[in-house]
């Protein structure tokens, strides 16, 4: 009791700091969320296209500018290269399709006539291509064996009408669990870097001349000081989780009352432990305040960087990936991601991600026990 009387003294001495540091967290927490819908959805939409046709406009060439109006933007642009050139380059046209004279009679005739493009090289651009290239081949395979226009064309559309009937099969709300999957991978960063400043402020304090003397002379077991100051800690480490959750619930939605939420909930509860436990190993080497903002930097910002947190997994180098196991937010983001992709729910499914939760509380245990040993030491130099 004496301790945790300690504890709350100077959490109340240095209050200010605290809660202005906290605020600022989950505010950018709620902020990187709201922004992040932007870019979480992706929505179709037609390339911009110039065609610039040297044939007549009739019959096979006809279908096929047809065909390519119905299925992007037709731009209209000055004719000339300069113009034409300067469109592209300024992104007002993704493709440009150059048909050639005598197109139409040159293809009748099997001659397999060039058309010739120029494109931006962006994925607009590769839709128009695999648009154009689909045409042709389908064209070239009726023209082997038909040999009237009309025909042609008519056998041309009735392929190119059809389309692949799509079930969607899954029942996940993959929206809300990207949200929130975004939303619980970036408290990686918030609730690990709150627990750094918080506790390694508070155990500075308790490393200050009078109070480190008053502490090495008495009766008490280092372990038990350093269990009931743990749990102390603990006691703001689990109120900056409760805010997180709290905040998940109004910016994520429904998804959070379903069994997926409380997974989440659950992961970020077990990381936030280690966290105190890695705040509370750094607090116990670490005596100089000035120090704090650096080393915040060094774990709390690099690992979120090494680790998923701001940039995802999938796009992250092998080499970087690796380098991340040997860190526990690598574990905690992981989890996260297998909980957004899980459709059914049982022990099977699940398994992974409880690996990963145990894998987190052995380095918790590992970073408690290595505490310990370092607080020992420092009273036996003391």
């Amino acid at each position: 009791m004496i301790v945790f009387k300690t504890f709350l003294k100077v959490l109340n001495k240095s209050k200010m700091p605290i809660i202005l540091y906290t605020v600022i967290l989950v505010f950018f927490g709620a902020f990187n969320m709201q922004t992040s819908e932007n870019s979480t959805n992706f929505v179709a939409s037609k390339p911009d296209i110039l065609i610039i046709n040297k044939d007549k406009e009739e019959g096979i060439t006809k279908n096929l500018i047809e065909y390519i109006k119905e299925n992007s933007n037709i731009k209209e642009i000055e004719n000339n290269e300069q113009a034409i050139d300067d469109a592209l380059f300024y992104r007002e046209v993704n493709y440009i399709i150059y048909i050639p004279e005598n197109y139409r009679q040159k293809f009748l005739n099997g001659e397999n006539p060039e058309i010739e493009i120029k494109s931006t090289g962006d994925y607009q651009s590769s839709f128009a291509e695999m648009m154009l290239q689909r045409y042709i081949q389908i064209a070239n395979i009726y023209k082997e064996n038909i040999e009237d226009e009309d025909e042609l064309i008519n056998k041309i559309n009735e392929t190119l009408s059809k389309q692949t009937e799509i079930q969607i099969t899954s029942k996940l709300d993959t929206n809300n669990l990207a949200k929130a999957s975004f939303y619980y991978n970036f408290a990686n960063y918030s609730i690990l870097a709150g627990c750094v400043y918080v506790i390694c402020l508070i155990l500075s304090s308790f490393k200050e001349e009078k109070i480190a003397k008053r502490t090495i002379i008495s009766s008490m077991n280092f372990r038990k000081y350093n269990l009931q100051l743990l749990l102390s800690n603990s006691l703001f480490a689990i109120i900056l989780w409760i805010f997180y959750i709290a905040l998940s619930f109004i910016l994520v939605g429904d998804i959070m009352f379903t069994i997926h939420g409380l997974m989440y909930i659950i992961n970020s509860l077990i990381f936030t432990i280690c966290a105190l436990t890695i705040s509370f190993l750094i607090g116990n080497l670490v005596r100089n305040k000035n120090a704090i903002n650096g080393i915040i930097n060094v774990v709390a910002l690099g690992s979120s960087f090494l680790c998923g947190a701001f940039v995802p997994l999938e796009w992250l180098p092998d080499t970087v990936i690796k380098i991340a196991h040997i860190l526990p937010s690598y574990y905690y983001i992981s989890s996260n991601e297998m909980i957004s992709d899980l459709e059914v729910i049982n022990f099977e499914t699940i398994k992974p991600v409880l690996t990963n939760m145990g894998i987190i509380l052995i380095f918790a245990i590992g970073f408690t026990i290595i505490t310990n040993i370092v607080s020992r030491h420092k009273r036996k130099i003391g």
